[in-house]
């Protein structure tokens, strides 16, 4: 995304329909951006031509990208080609996704894992039994990151070495329950973060049931571990169900209130969790291709090139890099300190060739000009 797309999806009072009624007028984002106002107001509402014509008037586009860049928080709207392809087809799909680490893949299977916050020992073993399945078969984990069925299945996944990816109902750049910030670090490695909130959006109660659209829309099945009769969660089943995706609930004991809702869904026709195998062979039979990519891919993980020979002097800059992408000048510093440290003065070879040779191995990256971090 551009910077005036950024600045379009900032602009108050729009929507979705709005700003691709405005692109699809104008072609792109700067020529949004610079329209006279009698010919946007050819596209929109006179009040919502108004507000526009403001956030134009007050909003500083190269200093606002920059905040977000410096953040490292990409986003991508409709406009863009890496925007998730499920997204587009959901009801009221949102005009702009704000990420950090990487977006879901869209040829492989996607699985949201829900539920009580307040969980049971029951619901906290099935949850973490199923996120283990299924991060051990590459498949990926959506949800929202809360307290409880969330976070562990989440969790469990990661612990197999898959991918999971949080759907935030604040900006990315907050981490929401603090309690769960080892789980939000590593998804930045193995997932994403992601959210339709602006950098900075503080969690609200009202924001969490619209993000809830994204869960469900991210994934191709959604499975209720537990949840009360009325519950946050059965509003992800309802958006699940309006967008046709597979629903499946963990039956309980009907003297345990926290298994009202499921066994309510299982009632009113839901598909019966018993197992994740069980769950598993009805992956298989539902969405054959997508799962097939996804056992392959984790294959060819797991057999892994063999590490190519580390010079010293790589294994030395190897130790500066992090997880978190660094400017090659924090690199140098950090090198440098190093060095003093074990009584060198300098360092031979050229930093910049160095760090390109550790990222054609295979154990750096380099995530934009400039910038590197270590490749798990």
């Amino acid at each position: 995304m551009d910077k005036y797309l950024y600045w379009l999806a900032n602009a108050e009072g729009l929507g979705t329909a709005g700003r691709e009624r405005l692109l699809e007028a104008f072609g792109s984002g700067d020529a949004v951006y610079g329209a006279r106002d009698k010919h946007l107001e050819m596209v929109l509402e006179k009040e919502k031509t108004e507000k526009l014509i403001e956030t134009r008037k007050t909003w500083d586009v190269d200093r606002e990208y920059e905040r977000l860049r410096d953040k490292h928080i990409c986003c991508v709207c409709t406009a863009d080609e890496e925007y998730p392809e499920r997204l587009r087809h959901i009801p009221d799909h949102p005009f702009c996704v704000y990420y950090k680490g990487q977006l879901p893949q869209a040829e492989k299977l996607s699985v949201a894992v829900v539920g009580a916050r307040e969980c049971s020992d029951y619901g906290r073993f099935v949850a973490a039994e199923l996120g283990k399945e299924l991060g051990a078969a590459g498949i990926q984990v959506i949800s929202g990151m809360a307290r409880g069925i969330d976070g562990v299945s989440q969790l469990a996944a990661l612990n197999a070495g898959g991918q999971s990816y949080a759907i935030l109902g604040n900006g990315v750049d907050i981490c929401y329950p603090r309690d769960n910030r080892p789980i939000y670090d590593r998804m930045l490695v193995q997932g994403g973060v992601l959210s339709i909130y602006s950098p900075g959006t503080v969690p609200r109660p009202q924001l969490f049931p619209p993000r809830n659209r994204i869960v469900s829309g991210l994934a191709d099945a959604l499975v209720v571990v537990e949840a009360r009769q009325k519950s946050g969660t059965l509003i992800t089943v309802d958006m699940a169900l309006e967008q046709g995706r597979e629903v499946y609930a963990v039956p309980g004991r009907i003297t345990d209130r926290l298994s009202d809702g499921c066994n309510k869904l299982v009632k009113d026709g839901a598909l019966v969790f018993l197992s994740p195998r069980d769950f598993m062979e009805g992956l298989r039979q539902s969405f054959p291709e997508k799962l097939a990519c996804c056992i392959s891919k984790r294959a060819k993980e797991e057999e892994g090139p063999v590490m190519p020979p580390i010079t010293p002097e790589e294994a030395v800059v190897l130790e500066t890099l992090d997880l978190y992408p660094q400017p090659l000048e924090r690199i140098r510093d950090q090198l440098q300190f190093k060095l003093t440290e074990r009584g060198f003065r300098t360092f031979s070879n050229n930093l910049l060739t160095i760090l390109m040779h550790l990222c054609l191995k295979g154990v750096a990256k380099q995530n934009s000009p400039g910038w590197f971090s270590l490749d798990i």
